[in-house]
């Protein structure tokens, strides 16, 4: 591009940009929530659910105060549903998934039958391995399949039908197969973008869906039942958080539309994949890969208290002014997610010979909240979120960090899955909420009566 149209175009971006911003002032004026939600925190109601429950406070006496969070899946605490499966020795997503599209925990021949159903849709033509996936690669995962589930689109031939019977068909199918096209993706960017050997390694019906992404993922094929435990936890930790998280409430937004699946899907897919929302995790490993290059004695409080002071002041790592894995829209004294991984990731890091590490992550989980209320005017408290040891999780399992985000998609689909079907049993009104202009009315000029600038 010649360097007059690149002046051009910074004028007409700085055009665009000026042209929409709008005085903050003027959101307190007319009463808008920004991000929906109000000044305490709390969201603003937008819909109802029999799905997710996310909560943050605690009722005392006629008021609510900031509490321990609390995230039930289907009115089950997450904590029961954890320590049930974990307590039999067995994986939980698939009992997981049966819990969130149907209402009910399954009967032992129900799960059998389940799983068996999931494993049978476990699969991809090999003209869609490489025609979709082989050959249409990309340098970001979240993009490749994004592209992928477009792509089953035209495999579907009932694919803009939105009874429930079929769009609980096609749950089923992307429930299954989103391992297969993260690791598939993950393998062509490894090849196409990485100069490594591409490793294709079909599923086996036998195995769980963390079992078979790590089966998929690893070139020899090889894992441990810890890993395999740890990876099926974040999948169950993942997989829902109530209607009113970013790709939730895009799945209702759009499904409100009357669109298909495939598009649905997608667009959440795009939701997720920006930093504010499934991103964080990358954020919070690249941060402490800083914090270890610039703070030499790990057992050194003032050492590891001036870096995070440094993120706060947008000295050190990214200069954004954030510590990373810390804050949530809704929990605000704890998130139970990370209560209940931070124990297992433990017990990983200890087995990896990594106890060092997991030991710097629970000292910067004690001091961040105190440090950044100390240096921050805040509304509530601040603790650690599911991103603070998801992505050292993710990291012990030796998963690349391209792949973080793609697993939080893996989880959570099958929380769309449920939204979705939620929005479509409801038949509800198309979601459209109201934005006021605050433009001054003004009147059109004819060209030739405008002047030169």
């Amino acid at each position: 591009m010649l360097n007059h149209d690149n002046e051009w175009l910074e004028h007409l971006s700085y055009m665009a940009e000026s042209s929409t911003l709008v005085d903050n002032s003027l959101y307190a004026k007319h009463d808008v929530k920004r991000g929906l939600r109000d000044v305490s925190g709390r969201g603003v109601l937008a819909g109802l659910t029999r799905i997710g429950e996310v909560q943050g406070q605690t009722i005392v006496g006629d008021s609510t105060v900031p509490g321990p969070g609390c995230l039930r899946y289907r009115g089950i605490d997450i904590s029961e549903i954890t320590n049930g499966f974990l307590a039999e020795g067995r994986s939980g997503f698939e009992e997981t998934c049966y819990l969130l599209l149907f209402g009910e925990l399954p009967r032992r021949r129900e799960l059998e039958r389940f799983q068996a159903l999931l494993s049978s849709y476990r699969w991809l033509p090999h003209d869609f391995v490489h025609d979709s996936i082989l050959t249409l690669s990309s340098r970001d995962l979240m993009n490749a399949i994004s592209q992928s589930v477009l792509a089953l689109y035209v495999l579907d031939d009932h694919a803009d039908a939105t009874d429930i019977p079929n769009v609980l068909r096609q749950s089923l199918r992307m429930i299954a197969t989103f391992p297969l096209l993260a690791a598939y993706c993950y393998w062509t960017h490894a090849y196409r973008f990485g100069n490594q050997s591409m490793v294709i390694h079909s599923p086996r019906p036998e195995l769980s869906t963390a079992a078979n992404f790590l089966h998929m993922l690893r070139t020899d094929s090889l894992y441990s039942p810890l890993e395999e435990q740890l990876l099926d936890l974040a999948l169950v930790l993942h997989a829902e958080h109530g209607g009113g998280n970013n790709s939730s409430f895009t799945i209702h937004v759009v499904s409100s539309s009357g669109t298909d699946t495939y598009s649905a899907v997608t667009a959440a897919l795009g939701s997720l994949k920006g930093p504010r929302h499934g991103g964080a995790n990358v954020k919070v490993v690249q941060m402490f890969d800083d914090l270890k290059q610039q703070v030499q004695d790990w057992d050194n409080d003032l050492q590891i208290e001036q870096y995070l002071c440094k993120l706060l002041n947008k000295e050190a790592f990214d200069r954004s002014g954030l510590i990373y894995g810390f804050g949530h829209a809704v929990y605000s004294v704890s998130d139970p997610r990370t209560l209940i991984l931070r124990q297992h990731v433990r017990q990983l890091a200890r087995e990896k010979g990594l106890s060092a590490e997991m030991q710097l992550y629970e000292k910067v989980e004690k001091m961040a909240p105190e440090i950044i209320g100390r240096t921050r005017k805040m509304h509530k408290g601040v603790s650690a979120n599911v991103d603070f040891y998801s992505g050292l999780l993710y990291r012990l399992l030796d998963i690349p960090p391209e792949l973080f985000t793609p697993l939080f998609a893996m989880a959570r689909i099958a929380g769309w899955s449920a939204h979705r079907i939620e929005e479509l049993a409801n038949a509800g009104k198309i979601i459209r909420p109201a934005y006021k202009s605050v433009t001054l009315e003004r009147h059109y000029f004819p060209l030739e009566t405008r002047e030169e600038t």
